[in-house]
């Protein structure tokens, strides 16, 4: 029996997936598998028998990643169950800042009452007049999930697409319509574009890499849309650009001091994956996780361990081992294991970890457990099966 603890609300349709082995509990320190959303678990204390967190959503931010690998916790995440749910609220955010809908809105709301509504519109339409999508220059930073979708609705609006991305997946790049320019220079959708929207993860190489130098090389009116996190942007250079001219429009779904009722500024409260569609596509898809990793060993879409997948354990045995990635590692489990037929192993690796499985003929004895937790930079080893 499993035990799962949900520190945030987490949509039914993916808790029921859980089968007749899986329970909840309301005390982390029992759980073997943590669900979370927003939660920050940063300063929790994280019980030794704790296999894994699953994070409903794409950030990882609230939860210590090198902390979880240490411990021999595998953290998972559920990339592009939310990318629909971002990508509307990206063209929604872009027909705000072009129309500006808000201050149209804001003033009819306050003609309540105002029996000649109806000829004030008239006269105060041209105030909030605005501008088209078609025909703009859209420049997309990050060509993950969300910055591919909005790539690819952004051509059936006219708009000509630039899209940057040193990193892109070969299947990303397969779902890419052939109508993205591609830009091998960031560089080039600061110059050329009027809306710029940016969908990279959070890391030390692109914290506020939208800054002072950037804005600079901006077009004069341009529009900014971060709908990823808000430290990647320099939001103290974006409210000066506003100031002066520059920046037409930010528009955020990250509302903090530094922008909350600036002139220019168009905020939402972190509403990207905020609909019932994507918190149920988020939810399903760590169960699904879950329950492959804690069944078989198995591990997808984590942010600290590397993927490995032995399919569906058919054999007597099936081992898993957290470990250091340093050399010879698996020469010496063989060594261990070699009272045993190995049926089949993968081994992968990520950074400073990697992982091992093992199918082996037979159980394998608690001794030799014992001795493979004892290899020197050995994290951690789990019969699966």
């Amino acid at each position: 029996m499993y035990r799962y603890k949900c520190l945030n609300p987490i949509a039914e349709v993916g808790l029921e997936r859980f089968s007749e082995d899986y329970s909840e509990t309301d005390n982390i320190q029992e759980a073997d598998v943590v669900l979370v959303r927003s939660a920050k678990m940063h300063d929790m204390e994280l019980p030794d028998g704790l296999q894994a967190v699953a994070r409903a959503g794409a950030g990882v931010n609230n939860i210590p990643l090198e902390k979880c690998a240490e411990k021999g916790i595998v953290v998972f995440n559920t990339p592009g169950a939310n990318a629909n749910g971002v990508k509307e609220l990206v063209f929604a955010g872009m027909l705000l800042a072009a129309r500006d809908i808000v201050g149209g809105a804001n003033w009819v709301q306050s003609q309540s009452g105002n029996p000649d509504v109806a000829a004030a519109t008239e006269k105060e339409k041209k105030r909030f007049a605005g501008s088209e999508l078609q025909d703009k220059k859209l420049g997309i930073i990050g060509l993950g999930a969300i910055g591919v979708q909005v790539a690819n609705a952004a051509t059936h609006l006219g708009m000509e697409v630039y899209g940057y991305d040193p990193y892109i997946s070969v299947n990303a790049a397969w779902n890419l319509s052939r109508h993205i320019n591609h830009s091998n220079d960031v560089n080039e959708i600061y110059e050329k574009c009027d809306y710029i929207t940016i969908h990279v993860p959070l890391l030390d190489s692109t914290k506020k890499m939208i800054n002072r130098e950037a804005i600079a090389k901006m077009k004069n009116n341009v529009v900014i849309l971060n709908f990823a996190r808000d430290l990647l942007v320099d939001e103290e250079a974006v409210i000066e650009a506003i100031e002066e001219g520059k920046v037409h429009r930010y528009v955020s779904d990250f509302p903090n001091p530094v922008t909350v009722g600036k002139k220019g500024v168009i905020l939402t409260p972190h509403l990207g994956a905020s609909t019932v569609e994507s918190e149920d596509n988020c939810a399903v898809m760590a169960v699904k996780e879950i329950m492959n990793f804690m069944e078989n060993g198995n591990i997808s879409n984590s942010v600290n361990y590397p993927n490995c997948d032995l399919g569906i354990c058919n054999a007597e045995s099936r081992l898993a081992i957290y470990h250091r990635n340093v050399k010879k590692m698996i020469s010496r489990f063989a060594d261990i294991l070699s009272d045993t037929n190995i049926q089949n192993m993968s081994n992968t690796s990520k950074g400073d970890y990697a992982y091992t499985l093992f199918d082996l003929d037979s159980k394998v004895a608690p001794e030799t457990v014992e001795q493979l937790r004892n290899v020197e930079g050995v994290v951690k080893v789990r019969v699966v099966k």
